[in-house]
This record gives C-alpha cells, sequence and structure tokens, in this order.
C-alpha cells in the first residue's frame, strides 16, 4: 500500500485496512489539530487508489476498511462510489467501510446521496464534533456552528449510516470547561450518535493551540478539573442508545458503557474517583499520548 505523509484512524479502525483515497484534509485550520499541518490537501486518482485495492486482494485477513485521510467525503460523489463499488468487487470479504467526515463534506451531500453511499457500501461515519459550544467551536476554527453540527449528525443516520462522534475535553481551557461541557452533553443529546467517545486535548508544539498556551491565554484544567468535565457532560448527555467511550490513551479515566443503562453507574464511579483526589487511580502521565 502506497502512503504520503500522515496517515491517522480511530482507535475503533485498528484492525482495518487502511486504505489512502485523499492526503491531508481539506478543512485543516482546527487550532489544537497538528496532523496535516503543512501539506496541501489532495484526492488520489483512481489508478493510484485501484492499484492499492489491487494490492489489498492479498490481504484477506482483513474484514473492513478505512478510508483515509482527514476527510474522504469530501470526494466527489461519482468519484466516491466509483471507490465503493471497486472496493466491493475486488475486496468482497470486506464487511464494513468507515471514513472520517466533516460538516463541510456532509453538508455539501444531499440526504439522497448520502443514502445511495450507504446503500453502496458506507456504513460508519466518524465525525469531530470536539465541542456544543458555539464560542469555542469559533476560538478552535472548527469551521461549523452547533446547528451545523446537529444538522450533519442526523443527515447522517437518516441515511442508514452509523455516526460515531468524538468531543474533547479540556478544549474549553480552564475558563469556559463548564460552558464546554454543559454544552457538549446538550449537543450529544441532540445529535444522539450511536457512538460516541470522550478524548482528552492534547497541546502539541507548533499548533497555534499550544502557542495560546505558551502566551497564557489558555490554560488546560488539571487531571481532576478534566473528569470534572467529563462528569458534566455525561450528566447532560441523554441519548436513545450510545456505546460512550473515553478509554483513548489520552484520557486519565477509562470509560467504556452503554448510555442510557450504564449511565448512572458511569456516574458513580467519576464521582467517586474525582472525591478521592487519589492520583494513582488515574492513567500516569507517561502512558498519556495521542
Amino acid at each position: 500500500m502506497k502512503y504520503e505523509g500522515i496517515v491517522i484512524r480511530p482507535p475503533s479502525e485498528a484492525d482495518s485496512l487502511l486504505l489512502q483515497v485523499t492526503v491531508g484534509c481539506s478543512h485543516n485550520r482546527c487550532t489544537f489539530c497538528p496532523t496535516y499541518k503543512g501539506s496541501k490537501f489532495r484526492i488520489k486518482s483512481i489508478e493510484e487508489i485501484d492499484e492499492d485495492i489491487s494490492e489489498a486482494m492479498n490481504y484477506r485477513y482483513y474484514r473492513r476498511v478505512f478510508l483515509c485521510d482527514g476527510d474522504a467525503l469530501i470526494i466527489p460523489q461519482q468519484r466516491l462510489l466509483e471507490i465503493l463499488h471497486s472496493i466491493h468487487t475486488h475486496l468482497p470479504w470486506i464487511e464494513r467501510i468507515g471514513t472520517y467526515a466533516n460538516v463541510k463534506s456532509i453538508l455539501r451531500k444531499s440526504g439522497d446521496e448520502l443514502k445511495v453511499l450507504g446503500d453502496a457500501g458506507l456504513s460508519i461515519v466518524y465525525l469531530g464534533v470536539e465541542s456544543g459550544n458555539d464560542g469555542i467551536l469559533k476560538t478552535i476554527r472548527k469551521g461549523a456552528t452547533y446547528e451545523q453540527m446537529v444538522q450533519t449528525g442526523h443527515r447522517i443516520k437518516e441515511a442508514g449510516i452509523i455516526l460515531s462522534v468524538t468531543v474533547l475535553l479540556g478544549i474549553g481551557g480552564i475558563d469556559q470547561g463548564m460552558e464546554h461541557a454543559t454544552d457538549t452533553g446538550k449537543i450529544l443529546s441532540e445529535i444522539d450518535p450511536d457512538y460516541a467517545g470522550a478524548l482528552t486535548v492534547m497541546v502539541v508544539p507548533g499548533t497555534p493551540l499550544y502557542n495560546n498556551l505558551t502566551s497564557h491565554q489558555f490554560t488546560l484544567p488539571d487531571a481532576f478539573g478534566l473528569l470534572k468535565e467529563l462528569q458534566v457532560i455525561i450528566e447532560h448527555t441523554n441519548v436513545r442508545h450510545c456505546f460512550f467511550t473515553s478509554n483513548h490513551a489520552s484520557n486519565y479515566l477509562p470509560i467504556r458503557a452503554w448510555f442510557p443503562e450504564q449511565k448512572e453507574e458511569t456516574l458513580r464511579l467519576i464521582r467517586k474517583v474525582i472525591a478521592s483526589s487519589d492520583k494513582r487511580l488515574l492513567r500516569p502521565e507517561y502512558l498519556r499520548a495521542l
């Protein structure tokens, strides 16, 4: 497989075949994200993609494909359908195809177009929501509002595609932590995703967020402040049936739970850890990473 630049995927796609169909991210403006800085976005040619799919015919142990990089859904509809068709033609054992997406790429497609993609085999979409607070979304240059995030989430689900969203603990800093947490719980409730993951923001040198940190315009909450945010997010999250996790390597307290069934049990655990103020109950710093 021929990969260009940095290729990333969600934790749940660890066992997936990574098929790079775009290079970089079409948005690439988020203040916290270092991944594609300095990379020029482009859509790979059908010839490049077909060459990788042909090679993948030798890898029959994969059952899932993840379309990289940051935003494969920005690809024009007809070309994207050709890619999905090629996967199913040459790799008929593949059971699931997933991709990252952003608000811009989803809202450029109609509900009918998304339904066609779902029927063609696109099974799951990962959407970075980050926060439900409009002020924070503007500050981090997410390129979308609360309402657009909700509209995007609904459009994906209405197309019959599984929706997994991520939010970021700490992205509002100390000053806006509770506003961020409250509004993030609200937006999760309104989107009602199938999966939701809370990651902890990692401030990486070279990003605008790092510059804000070093110039004292942004202060990251401590470990228990981040747990308090997680608690408030969950308190304000009311969903029909969602698998909620905060077990990413960046998090201090791993959580895996079905909501609403295990919501109160999860909250009891978080409150107990916060009340203890015992850092030994948290993931140690040397084990935390992007």
